[in-house]
């Protein structure tokens, strides 16, 4: 990294950015009471607010959401006449998923192959870590040149949509002339990278009932309606013979004509096992950022232990669907719930109950903060010119953000690069990355700051 003032800070702080990620990764921060008591999130956020308050952020805020969660809000003012930049984090994290799977505690940040493991490290608790070292890189090399608010979200990764309402009915409070998500990550480690687009989402459940209760398969399967034998029929409607996704009415043909993910890489970032092929049609950019893809992500019947041999009488399923950039989300969710009911077998009862909905994003690339961000990527990254991709996770207060200020321009960067792992066991983060990103942010601001003065 070429030497300068403020990546000679950003250096200096890197040991005290680790004792504090290790310090708020061991929050059980998962915002679902029925995987981690509430008691963990308020930690997590009360943990946030502190640092924003030692940094001497103003009206520094728990904001209590429609959905239950926490927000931690702060404001932090510049020079006069200067713009106003809101960054973005979120300190809520992915349950662990299989903890045995771990090679390390999944909740204590752990040093290995020079990399920090631990769940939240990358997504998103490191990138509220890249923000304040951004911030104390540039207080300690002549002050904050921008009006700066930070958000920090409580419930992202649920889907569940409680900062969004609560920024709708409190238009004024994100208000900026720029807004940098660090929630998204370079395309691969080393490359700096913005993100363009992100796929929307919605995450339905699913449940099939035949008969009043299980009954001995001996007696009655094969005449007994199996619930279990009915969902898979419903869940593998959803996809053609080469795994592509297919929901009756939903286009999934659309082409990417950007950055492309050549099939060997993606083949590595996904480590799929020697043999095993790729599902879907077209490019690999095409199938991650441009088409619509579905998951089942939980299924609910008897578990294989202690099975007993009977026919099941009930069955659940989580699905969740991305919609690329032009599709409604809304309309995706209308047209998947008619499909579920138009492939459920055996005029079987089906209950539909949506769980998690937000729209697909798009930005603009030619503003001139994405000239800001380009340049500071230079210096973070010598070099290497910041290349712009696409993401096809969802993050749905992009949307929100961009309807409440049409005027502002959205950059989305962050430590979400393929090695990290996010949302699988043990995710990590590169500390030359946060070091690097925490670089180019500072000299965003300052390249930003410059951009608008008159």
């Amino acid at each position: 990294m070429t030497a300068n003032p403020i990546a000679e800070t950003v250096a200096s702080l890197i040991p005290r950015a680790k004792t504090e990620l290790r310090e708020l990764v061991a929050f059980h921060s998962v915002a679902d009471p029925a995987v981690a008591p509430r008691s963990e999130c308020e930690a997590a956020a009360k943990w946030v607010a502190d640092a924003l308050a030692a940094e001497g952020f103003q009206d520094v805020a728990l904001l209590d959401t429609p959905d239950g969660s926490q927000s931690v809000y702060g404001l932090l003012p510049g020079p006069e006449g200067a713009p106003t930049v809101l960054l973005y984090a979120h300190y809520d994290v992915q349950p662990m998923l299989d903890e045995s799977a771990w090679l390390t505690p999944p909740f204590e940040l752990t040093d290995r192959n020079g990399r920090w493991y631990g769940r939240g490290a990358a997504d998103c608790k490191g990138g509220f870590i890249m923000h304040l070292l951004a911030l104390r890189a540039l207080k300690a090399n002549g002050g904050v040149p921008v009006t700066v608010k930070v958000i920090v979200e409580g419930s992202e990764e649920q889907g569940t949509g409680g900062l969004e309402r609560y920024a709708e009915a409190h238009p004024e409070l994100l208000r900026a002339d720029a807004i940098v998500i660090g929630d998204s990550g370079n395309f691969r480690l080393g490359l700096p990278t913005v993100t363009a687009t992100l796929r929307g989402m919605t995450m339905i459940r699913v449940q099939v009932d035949t008969m009043e209760g299980n009954l001995h398969s001996g007696m009655f399967g094969g005449a007994a309606p199996d619930a279990l034998a009915a969902l898979i029929r419903v869940l593998d409607s959803l996809r053609a013979e080469d795994g592509s996704t297919v929901v009756d009415g939903l286009a999934a043909d659309a082409a990417w004509d950007g950055l492309q993910y050549p099939e060997e890489d993606f083949r590595k970032d996904a480590k799929v096992l020697d043999g095993v092929g790729l599902i879907g049609r077209g490019t690999v950019a095409d199938r991650l950022w441009a088409r619509p893809a579905v998951t089942v992500v939980g299924i609910d019947c008897s578990p294989v232990a202690g099975a007993t041999p009977s026919v099941p009488s009930s069955a659940r399923a989580q699905i969740s669907l991305r919609v690329p950039p032009g599709q409604d989300a809304a309309e995706a969710t209308k047209l998947l719930y008619a499909h579920i009911e138009k492939h459920t077998p055996w005029n079987a009862r089906v209950r539909l109950e949506q769980v998690g909905q937000g729209q697909a994003f798009r930005a603009d690339v030619t503003s001139p903060a994405y000239t800001s961000m380009a340049e500071a990527m230079g210096i973070a990254y010598p070099g290497e010119e910041m290349q712009i991709s696409g993401m096809g996770g969802s993050i749905p207060l992009c949307n929100t953000l961009a309807a409440l200020y049409p005027e502002a321009e959205i950059l989305l960067i962050g430590l979400s690069e393929p090695e990290a792992q996010i949302h699988a066991v043990n995710e990590s983060v590169s500390p030359e990355e946060l070091e690097r990103l925490s670089v180019a942010e500072a000299h965003f601001l300052v390249n930003y700051a410059r951009s608008k003065q008159v």
